[in-house]
């Protein structure tokens, strides 16, 4: 075999090696469906709400969204009160493989793929929308931070679960946090 054949040969073998790679990274993805199945699931079992938060591995605001509900003062609260999952939606070319599939039509059914990201919906066990990121005028809350942003998303957790004032006051002051 000739040299220059050898060298075609090792660049195709990289090429299929790469392209299966990609490939089982597209398929890896769980996707929308199914992780909400699974939220559901155990909301019922552990008598809880769903909060769901589409997020980009770009997103700055969902980073920090993520964040804020992972301190230790918040995560507790939150676990304790709602299956929390977290699907991946508006990411770019190079990262596309990262996007839960049917994210992007869930995000579309509730109006959330035109107003920035993050957007959470809060469901109830068996599905059934309870709260979504919009506040009163219509514009996604995204990750709150001003006083007026916090107060409509404390509203919202109060509605959707069984925190109590004092714990509404805990996630306001991490969310708050400058």
């Amino acid at each position: 075999m000739s040299l220059a054949k050898l060298k075609q040969m090792k660049k195709s073998i990289v090429v299929i090696v790469f392209s299966i790679f990609f490939l089982n990274q597209m398929q890896s993805q769980e996707t929308a469906k199914s992780i909400l199945d699974k939220a559901y699931n155990k909301a019922k079992i552990e008598n809880k709400n769903v909060f769901v938060l589409f997020k980009a591995s770009w997103c700055g605001w969902c980073k920090k969204m993520e964040a804020n509900m992972n301190q230790p003062a918040t995560k507790k609260l939150f676990t304790d009160n709602f299956v929390v999952v977290h699907l991946d939606v508006q990411e770019r070319e190079d990262k596309k493989q990262l996007e839960n599939p049917g994210a992007t039509e869930l995000l579309a059914t509730y109006k959330g793929d035109k107003s920035g990201i993050p957007f959470f919906l809060i469901f109830d066990a068996y599905g059934k929308l309870l709260a979504d990121s919009f506040d009163d005028k219509g514009q996604n809350l995204g990750c709150p931070a001003s006083v007026e942003e916090v107060a409509v998303f404390k509203k919202k957790l109060k509605d959707t679960s069984t925190l109590s004032d004092e714990e509404l006051e805990i996630i306001a002051a991490v969310f708050q946090k400058k």
